[in-house]
């Protein structure tokens, strides 16, 4: 006679709850079957360690300690978090002690890594749900330790998975169900049907995030559309051998049966050729690489930020100043604006300013050439609330900073200026005086050796005029900086600055990079919070300077920190997390 042994493999979730009970009522019992009714283990020879004080579909309390099937866990925890990647590696936290109904599920099939926030976990269970996470569910093998194995699967081991058992067929299914959120690398040498393979079966999903390494055509398009009904968010980036293939019509339909779409954001925009958005939910519009668009129409009564990125084509034909005047009209609370073209003129700004939105705080036009003084004027008069300024390749001067200045003395705390090359050194110390707010200043290539610039306008790869549109008197600059709560100052490309002094006790962030001729006697930094100096394309004695300056409170330790490399190959002076933060008097230097 052949015996029975247990099989740990076979075994699914032993735990008993009313869903379940009620289920089996429902179904019936089926002729032969020889496992135990209780945990679903052999019943010869075994002896059921389950008491039988489970509560029945029927009994009106049931009691607040009863376990919850493994299947039933994974799904109502909205706390659940599975991420698959396409080198299918995965992180997932098990089950919760109970259900947390604020918290989202994400899947993923990328190597990002998990945002902060998705593990958050709730510790308010008792010791009977910990007992739950830690029950036996046959072969030692226990609820969290299921979820760990099937949440680290790649999709086809998580489809193998499945056929192991009907207790791990059930709780894969959940998983999928209960996705709201994905994220999904899709290989280049993929089939067309990959896409959809995976939306199919996460039928509850919110948020959609993809990663194109093949052509993204229509097909993709109405693949989304049709498998996820609710979705609230897209995002699609493309790499460099990808190419976005969806027109301006295909995009306008999308958007218009999407009634519950809220934020859409997609890169490789360059075959739209014009478009028509009609959505009275969406509220958020990000689109890149736009190129020589005959029409845009925004129907969006809704959106708060939109943000258009164009290529860097002079010949691009897209008329800005009418599609910003159907922007800010059909768009009224609108909040957040970032333009960047280098069809940006003078124009363009008077017919932003026209509208005077109410709702606006951030304002970034980028890479304009031909916005000058005249367009500062028009802005700081119709706009002043703005939090955020970004003039980024502008034409502007330090009479432009001077009435930023006037306008925006307790407001503003983002100042980005970077490629202006009729500021100098004077403009920017007026401007952190006169912003007490400010936190955050870029002012990147502004204070240029002449013959840098030349090298630069040679070597662009878009055409850019950073030419100053005045002969300055002084090749070489010094910048005195005193400010209270400056956290981050990128002086990146300053080549004509040679000296440079700061008194900022909140900087945690300097960008020095290629400013080569600073020189190191004339450096002075008292900033006790300093976290990272970026000091890529600068002379050797300059980083020593820097060190000692930093790291004056450790002279006496023989382990002098090393730099550190950022991802783009920048040197970094690490500063000790210790450092005392020893309060400077305003006579110090």
């Amino acid at each position: 006679m052949q015996h029975h042994r247990p099989q740990p493999h076979l075994g699914a979730p032993s735990d008993v709850s009313s869903v379940a009970t009620a289920e089996l009522i429902k179904r019936g019992k089926k002729r032969g079957s020889y496992n135990c009714s209780r945990c679903g283990l052999p019943k010869k020879g075994h002896s059921c360690n389950l008491g039988t004080s489970a509560a029945l579909p029927d009994s009106p309390h049931p009691p607040s300690s009863t376990p919850v099937p493994a299947a039933a866990a994974a799904a109502s925890s909205s706390a659940t978090l599975l991420h698959l990647s396409a080198s299918f590696s995965a992180t997932c936290h098990p089950p919760p002690r109970h259900p947390v109904s604020h918290l989202r599920r994400a899947l993923s099939f990328d190597d990002f890594e998990v945002r902060a926030g998705t593990n958050e976990m709730d510790d308010g269970g008792g010791e009977s749900d910990q007992g739950e996470v830690d029950k036996d569910i046959g072969g030692g093998l226990t609820v969290s330790c299921l979820w760990e194995i099937l949440r680290r699967l790649p999709p086809a081991g998580l489809s193998s998975a499945a056929q192991v058992c009907k207790g791990w067929r059930e709780t894969s299914r959940r998983l999928w169900r209960a996705v709201e959120e994905l994220r999904l690398r899709v290989p280049a040498t993929s089939e067309a049907g990959f896409v959809g393979s995976v939306l199919q079966k996460c039928t509850g999903l919110l948020r959609l995030s993809l990663r194109m390494e093949r052509d993204l055509d229509a097909t993709m398009l109405a693949c989304i559309a049709f498998s996820c009904p609710n979705l609230e968010s897209m995002e699609i980036s493309t790499s460099a051998t990808a190419i976005n293939r969806i027109t301006g019509d295909e995009l306008g339909r999308f958007v218009a049966d999407k009634w519950c779409l809220t934020s859409l954001k997609m890169e490789g925009c360059t075959n739209l050729g014009g478009f028509v958005l009609n959505s009275s939910s969406l509220s958020t519009l990000w689109l890149s690489d736009l190129y020589s668009l005959s029409k845009m129409v925004f129907n969006c009564p809704n959106l708060k930020e939109i943000s258009l990125e164009f290529s860097h084509q002079k010949n691009d034909s897209t008329d800005l100043t009418k599609m910003i005047d159907g922007l800010v009209r059909s768009c009224p609370r609108l909040q957040n604006i970032h333009i960047a073209s280098l069809c940006l003129s003078h124009s363009v700004v008077l017919a932003l300013t026209a509208a005077n939105l109410s709702c606006l705080r951030m304002l970034s036009l980028v890479l304009g050439s031909e916005i000058t003084d005249a367009s500062v004027a028009a802005i700081v008069s119709s706009y002043s609330n703005l939090e955020l300024l970004d003039l980024s390749g502008s034409s502007i001067s330090d009479s432009g900073i001077g009435m930023i200045c006037n306008v925006f003395p307790r407001k503003l705390s983002r100042l980005l200026l970077a490629l202006c090359p009729n500021i100098t050194s004077s403009g920017i110390q007026f401007a952190t005086a006169q912003l007490p707010l400010l936190e955050l200043m870029d002012c990147g290539m502004t204070i240029c050796d002449p013959n840098d610039l030349k090298q630069l306008d040679e070597g662009s790869p878009f055409d850019v005029d950073r030419r100053p549109s005045k002969k300055l008197r002084h090749i070489y600059q010094k910048l005195i900086i005193k400010h209270d709560r400056l956290k981050k100052l990128s002086l990146w490309g300053c080549s004509g600055l040679d000296a440079l002094c700061l008194n900022c006790p909140e900087l945690c962030d300097l960008n020095l990079n290629s400013c080569k001729n600073l020189h190191p006697d004339r450096l002075l930094i008292q900033c006790p919070n300093l976290e990272s100096v970026h000091t890529s394309g600068c002379q050797e004695l300059l980083l020593g300077a820097i060190e000692s300056q930093v790291n004056n409170e450790f002279s006496h330790i023989e382990n002098h920190f090393p730099y550190k490399h950022s991802a783009d190959g920048s040197k970094r002076v690490q500063v000790p997390r210790m450092l005392c933060q020893v309060p400077f008097s305003d006579d110090k230097r």
